[in-house]
């Protein structure tokens, strides 16, 4: 399979070092930053002979690449988060064009398999009332969102499954939290590369559910497999299509 690279900054070099441990070749890379990208913009001429393009850019670009990508027929993998708000417009570039996309705010195979078992507590969590439950996310000093994609994605499952909980706050709160509102609250320091925390807390004990990445390799090689996944398939999909499939 052959694969260019949107986005040539740490994770897109990652990515590119795996790829090659794995047998994908990168035929392209794209970055307007990056001085050793072998291209400065998306266009037929940057994306020639790539099955799959995965974008791990810059939020504020995402949009616009996808439905460039789109229109010039190629399959996605999006791991640039911060762009959710318009998924409907994505969605619509991705259906119109007849290509595939997957996207997700991490593609660390253990996350995934983390949102699965948060879902089952959720639903066993569902009917103690006396747990209240709020969650974290640690990251690195150069992380540019916040909160991460993670932990807008636990946000989503809480908000889903315990039904008291009604919506996601994640900015600071300079004031009482209302009794259905979840706080996702964020830290950005030093180099962690990522560790998402949730935490039912009761009057009595405290029960903590915690995932916490060593290294960004998890996240690159679960890109290539989100890319080998979606190549020749059409439409719009999130990783949890891709792990129910896988985990059948």
């Amino acid at each position: 399979m052959n694969i260019a690279m949107v986005g040539f900054g740490k994770m897109g070099r990652l990515i590119c070092q795996k790829a090659e441990e794995l047998g994908i070749n990168v035929v392209s890379t794209i970055d307007p930053e990056a001085k050793d990208a072998k291209f400065g913009e998306i266009s037929a001429e940057s994306v020639k002979g790539a099955d799959v393009c995965i974008d791990f850019s810059v939020p504020q670009a995402a949009l616009q690449n996808i439905s460039t990508l789109a229109s010039l027929k190629k399959d996605i993998v999006m791991g640039t988060t911060g762009w959710y708000g318009h998924i409907d417009e994505a969605k619509k570039a991705v259906e119109q064009n007849g290509v595939g996309l997957v996207y997700a705010g991490n593609f660390s195979l253990g996350v995934n398999a983390f949102y699965r078992i948060l879902e089952k507590a959720c639903a066993t969590m569902d009917g103690l009332e006396d747990y209240d439950v709020f969650a974290y996310d640690i990251h690195h000093n150069r992380k540019k969102d916040s909160p991460s994609g993670t932990g807008e994605e636990i946000g989503r499952i809480i908000t889903k499954g315990v039904h008291r909980k009604t919506k996601a706050v994640t900015e600071k709160l300079d004031r009482k939290i209302e009794p259905d509102e979840l706080h996702v609250a964020s830290v950005r320091g030093g180099f962690v590369p990522g560790t998402h925390t949730v935490v039912f807390d009761s009057p009595f004990d405290s029960i903590e559910l915690s995932h916490a990445a060593r290294t960004r390799e998890g996240f690159a090689v679960g890109a290539l497999k989100a890319a080998q996944w979606i190549h020749g398939k059409k439409g719009f999909y999130h990783i949890s299509d891709w792990m129910k499939e896988t985990l059948k």
